[in-house]
């Protein structure tokens, strides 16, 4: 876990809620790079086919025989064109839909563990600052005891010294 130097030592229920986070934050951002990886590759295979039908159609218009063949070529290319961008939109569509559906899954999956021990975290945390109320109002008592009472039973010789002092000085 993390260590900081002076730092009190991490109670169970905020070490469970952490490893409960880092488990929840883990899974999703697996899921996000498994999704960033289907897009890349999807990015790659069309620049490669892309790529290659280019070079397949400037090819097509450099051998043409005339103007209007070189434009019949090009015009030819243009619906199957429109056809694959289609597609790869198509295709990033299932992509960022099935990434909210694994996200969701994710989410279904490790956020009741999270909210268990958030859960009870947040029980620890008012248990710990109840007692440590408790503590310091005790020791506001014993400090007002004390100032209320500043000879306590039992000290009287204290108090004979102080008499016998002030009356010395008195004297003097």
């Amino acid at each position: 876990m993390f260590m900081f130097p002076y730092s009190q030592p991490t109670s169970p229920a905020a070490r469970a809620h952490i490893e409960a986070q880092y488990s929840l934050f883990t899974d999703m951002s697996r899921k996000i790079f498994d999704s960033a990886q289907k897009i890349n590759e999807l990015n790659i295979q069309v620049a490669k086919t892309m790529m290659e039908e280019t070079l397949n159609s400037t090819q097509q218009v450099l051998v043409a025989k005339d103007p209007l063949e070189a434009l019949s070529v090009a015009t030819s290319q243009a619906q199957p064109t429109a056809e694959k961008i289609r597609a790869y939109q198509q295709h990033l569509n299932n992509i960022a839909a099935g990434a909210q559906v694994d996200l969701a899954r994710s989410a279904e999956s490790h956020v009741p563990q999270t909210s268990r021990t958030a859960a009870a975290l947040a029980d620890e945390v008012a248990r710990t600052a109840s007692e440590q109320t408790e503590q310091a109002t005790q020791r506001q008592r014993a400090v007002m005891e004390k100032l209320t009472n500043p000879i306590a039973p039992g000290k009287a010789g204290d108090g004979k010294s102080q008499g016998a002092s002030q009356a010395a000085r008195a004297g003097a």
